[in-house]
């Protein structure tokens, strides 16, 4: 094997390490993404039921 192909294999060993690390971190900020949503979402769904109870509860 000569110096030029050791070079392109190292190349292409750094390139896909390189796509697996990003890939990694696409997941996480999706995952990450996906729980604010859920967290979002529950906190509109607490406030709505606040909202609902003071006004039932007020009869003025």
């Amino acid at each position: 094997m000569g110096m030029a192909d050791q070079f392109k294999d190292k190349a292409q060993e750094l390139a896909d390490q390189a796509k697996k690390a990003a890939g990694g971190a696409k997941d996480e900020a999706s995952e990450r993404g996906s729980e604010a949503q859920d967290k979002q979402e529950k906190m509109r769904e607490e406030g709505e039921r606040a909202r609902d109870e003071g006004q039932d509860g007020f009869k003025g």
